[in-house]
């Protein structure tokens, strides 16, 4: 992916981006940047519903997430976050991970994420844009496993020594949940294609089973979709749940909510909608 492509200008428009002026590559434009773009640019898969997989090329996830104002998964989300903070001048790595969102330790789930690593000053940090209603709004540091606070939840990560692995959690009430798992290893552009393909094409992938948005507000909320219920929470309290009886309400709630815009009548083949 060329950096040389990015139109930086306009992605800064579409993520409202209030951060320091020309975007130094320093702690606190991170912090900004992932905010903004968590707050701006949905997480949902309605091009995998509509049989369509996603193009992840920079210049189409440009024309898709900027210029269409759409969202996208952890593929274009990610993938484009990277190539910007690659091209502001950031030290960064895009990583491979598997999401484990209920999902219990002793099951292997797909190695199907993309989150980076972002070094800044000799310490790494863990940058992801892409892991829907469980999206961090902040950047994580990887060199602790202390809970580390964030503009909307706590998070930590916990590692297993006898595996190797380690794991992104979330606290939610008195919990910590487990949001993705990773040990370190890259994810080059050949694996991200094949994790794109399974994810966007197989009857097995969640992605093809169930309607997804997720969107933060810098309120500290978050509004979320999965089929039929939309919810508004804020970490584990929830603020307002709906249970979804129509397309066309369907589709007023991702106007309204997520500033996703599609054709009136859309269907998206779940569960009748």
């Amino acid at each position: 992916m060329s950096t040389g492509s990015i139109d930086i200008a306009s992605y800064l428009a579409r993520i409202g981006y209030d951060g320091p002026d020309s975007a130094p590559p320093t702690l606190e434009t991170l912090r900004r940047l992932q905010l903004c773009h968590a707050c701006a640019i949905p997480f949902e898969n309605f091009d995998v519903l509509l049989n369509q997989t996603p193009d992840l090329d920079i210049n189409s996830i440009q024309r898709k997430l900027i210029t269409d104002h759409r969202g996208g998964y952890c593929f274009e989300q990610n993938g484009l976050m990277i190539e910007v903070l690659k091209s502001l001048g950031f030290e960064v790595e895009s990583l491979s991970a598997r999401v484990r969102s209920s999902i219990p330790r002793d099951t292997i789930p797909a190695r199907t994420h993309l989150f980076s690593r972002v070094l800044l000053e000799g310490i790494p940090y863990a940058v992801d844009v892409g892991v829907g209603g469980r999206t961090p709004t902040a950047p994580i540091r990887l060199d602790t496993k202390d809970p580390q606070s964030t503009p909307h939840d706590t998070r930590r990560f916990d590692h297993d020594p006898s595996s190797g692995r380690w794991f992104h959690q979330l606290q939610m009430g008195d919990k910590w949940d487990d949001v993705c798992e990773f040990s370190g290893e890259s994810m080059p552009m050949i694996d991200r294609r094949v994790g794109n393909w399974w994810t966007s094409t197989s009857p097995e992938s969640n992605f093809r089973q169930n309607i997804m948005a997720a969107i933060a507000n810098k309120d500290g909320t978050r509004h979320s979709i999965s089929n039929r219920i939309y919810t508004h929470r804020k970490q584990a309290d929830t603020l307002e749940k709906i249970e979804i009886e129509s397309t066309d309400q369907l589709l007023a709630i991702l106007e309204e909510h997520f500033g996703l815009r599609f054709p009136a009548g859309t269907l998206f083949g779940i569960d009748g909608l």
